[in-house]
């Protein structure tokens, strides 16, 4: 019987620029004493499709995502048991870009699978600063990963002193979730984190996202601004990873 490829696992491995020692060594240092290099083989491979709850519980931890994004079936009580993402749609884009025909940045439109979103994307929003009195743009490079209709959305440590994370939920072009930011710890902020709501309309090419972010800011009043994510790479292999680990050309961060 042929396994489907765990292409969300290894996604979010590259995301991290972890090889597959480095998540070994990471799930035995969370608690997983039997994890070794040949089981990672394994889940990326396909051929566990439920991995065990103390597995599981060390893969969320290390991760950061639920192991449901991790393309695995859930296996803790309470949670509906689920089939893992086939990955068919980003495989598929994969393939292209290890056969060569990647898009680089700049370099003309990206094609997409309706309804398919996991890639690099460039992401940009605006906040104004009142201690400043000016209005601000931040970028980050950060890697999509798709289950079904959730998005895990992750900065890639390279693109910024600051971290991103969003976690959204697709309903037809419509995206709504929340985001979190660390900021930077020597930039203006001093490290201090901000959370908000977020809704975004998918344009039909399904190659860029745009609306509007919520949050509170350091005097607790209701604070809003555009914010956009940019399709720059359908793959989420670890070269085109590896190629957008890096500041985006021009922003001014947090």
């Amino acid at each position: 019987m042929a396994t489907t490829p765990n292409t969300a696992l290894r996604a979010a491995r590259n995301a991290r620029l972890m090889s597959q020692d480095d998540l070994a060594r990471a799930l035995r240092e969370a608690g997983c004493a039997s994890a070794t290099k040949r089981l990672v083989q394994r889940w990326e491979a396909g051929r566990t499709l439920n991995p065990r709850p103390s597995h599981a519980r060390a893969l969320e931890k290390v991760m950061g995502l639920p192991i449901e994004t991790l393309g695995f079936g859930a296996v803790m009580a309470g949670r509906s048991l689920s089939g893992p993402d086939d990955g068919r749609d980003v495989e598929s884009a994969i393939g292209d870009i290890e056969a060569g025909q990647h898009t680089t940045p700049g370099s003309g439109s990206l094609s997409r699978l309706p309804g398919s979103y996991s890639g690099v994307w460039l992401s940009r929003y605006e906040y104004y600063s009142s201690g400043r009195d000016a209005t601000f743009t931040a970028a980050h490079y950060v890697v999509l990963l798709q289950h079904d209709n959730r998005l895990t959305v992750r900065s890639l440590p390279g693109s910024s002193p600051s971290s991103l994370e969003m976690d959204l939920t697709v309903d037809g072009h419509v995206t709504t979730g929340t985001w979190s930011e660390l900021t930077a710890p020597d930039g203006y902020y001093r490290g201090a984190r901000y959370h908000g709501s977020i809704q975004l309309l998918i344009e039909l090419t399904g190659t860029r996202m745009a609306g509007k972010w919520v949050g509170f800011g350091k005097n607790f009043e209701v604070n809003t601004g555009p914010w956009e994510l940019v399709l720059q790479n359908p793959s989420t292999s670890k070269s085109a990873i590896d190629a957008y680990n890096k500041p985006p050309e021009s922003d001014t961060q947090p």
